[in-house]
């Protein structure tokens, strides 16, 4: 079994501090494995709610949970909406009797209701597939090639990873969205996200996607909420200061698992990627959702000028501006934009991320940084 010790350590530092933390992510991402870490299946402190046992024993929920002591897991949570003014109370008890660790799939629902009847009471964690820093160097091409899903990741052959993606990308749209009571037909679906694969890494233009789909602006942009609620998307949104320049302010999107993007664009190996007209279009949204895992940035944001200077990402970590632009080259070289960027947005530092393997300076506050020398916990600097 693969370690995911940087998640572990958000869990475990989670709920040190937090009585209830959620660990909310899309279905097949991790999230089970990850909590029988914290309590064995087989306890009386485990709850799966897609298990009819667990389910029947929490036909009076009170009596079911109040005498536990320590941590409660309680999976796939978004099924019981009504347990969470009880875990309120429970969780206010003093002393602390017991904290509570709760698994569900990113549903609207699901966040509504805890933001309502757990507010200032719930941490949450969103939960991905694996990270490239718990799988190590030799993984990055394979990592990229079929995204971060632990079963398309650790499927035997290229063959059976397709598949699993496949049947995936059914399953979300023909089972998942209507139980989380989401009555957008699958079809419509389907076509609106793969027509987002196609626009990977692009400046988000309803009007266009609107007229390729034949419906009207409101309609994709409630398809794009959706889907970006539920892990699906990421809208990266745009920074933009008084600088004396009109600056781009629609959100960049993207495919947030390289491998769905994958099977959304029909490649189903490397070497269709590698000669596939959105290879470095895929090599920048995997760059940097790998970044923001490592980085853990307090906010962040693209940023892009009408006259053509940009920067792919722009995070916020403390006082620090650090800039990253994600380049698909052998050897990265400074650019005009890159320049333009570090002065007029006050960067602290540029770092110029690319798939290679050695790290080396391009000017006064400007470095070329292999991905996987960004992701190792020894190669961060803030």
């Amino acid at each position: 079994m693969i370690d995911r010790k940087a998640d572990l350590t958000l869990v475990r530092t989670a709920l040190k501090r937090s009585r209830i933390v959620a660990l909310l992510g899309p279905r097949q991402c991790g999230k089970t494995t990850l909590a029988r870490q914290f309590v064995d299946v087989e306890s009386l402190n485990y709850f799966d709610l897609e298990d009819p046992q667990s389910l029947a024993r929490l036909t009076e929920p009170d009596l079911a949970l109040r005498p536990l002591k320590g941590l409660v897991v309680i999976d796939e949570i978004q099924r019981r909406p009504d347990l969470f003014p009880l875990l309120r109370v429970l969780a206010d008890r003093q002393p602390v009797a017991a904290r509570f660790l709760i698994l569900g799939s990113a549903a609207p629902e699901l966040l509504r209701q805890s933001s309502e009847s757990l507010a200032g009471r719930l941490e949450t964690i969103p939960l991905e597939g694996f990270r490239l820093a718990d799988l190590g160097t030799a993984a990055q091409t394979r990592h990229w090639v079929r995204g971060g899903f632990p079963l398309s990741f650790t499927a035997r052959g290229e063959a059976d990873s397709v598949a699993w993606r496949r049947q995936f990308l059914q399953t979300f749209l023909e089972r998942d969205v209507p139980q989380w009571g989401i009555s957008i037909p699958a079809v419509a679906l389907r076509r609106f996200w793969s027509m987002v694969a196609h626009y990977h890494a692009q400046i988000w233009n309803a009007a266009e996607l609107a007229r390729a789909l034949g419906v009207n602006e409101s309609t994709v942009r409630r398809h794009l909420d959706l889907m970006t609620g539920l892990f699906m998307i990421r809208q990266l949104p745009p920074w933009f200061e008084n600088l004396g320049k009109r600056q781009v302010k629609a959100p960049k999107i993207y495919i947030r698992d390289s491998g769905l993007l994958h099977s959304l664009l029909g490649i189903t190996n490397e070497r269709d990627l590698e000669h596939h007209p959105k290879v470095g279009a895929s090599w920048e949204g995997y760059a940097i959702e790998e970044a923001l895992k490592a980085l853990q940035p307090d906010d962040a944001y693209f940023w892009a000028s009408h006259q053509g200077a940009e920067m792919d990402l722009v995070v916020f970590k403390g006082v620090r501006r650090i800039g990253i632009e994600c380049k698909r080259v052998d050897a990265p070289t400074i650019t005009p934009s890159m320049r333009i960027a570090m002065a007029d947005l006050k960067l602290d530092e540029v770092r110029v991320v690319y798939p290679g393997t050695k790290r080396y300076p391009l000017a006064e506050g400007i470095e070329a940084v292999p991905l996987v020398d960004l992701v190792k916990p020894t190669g961060r600097k803030g």
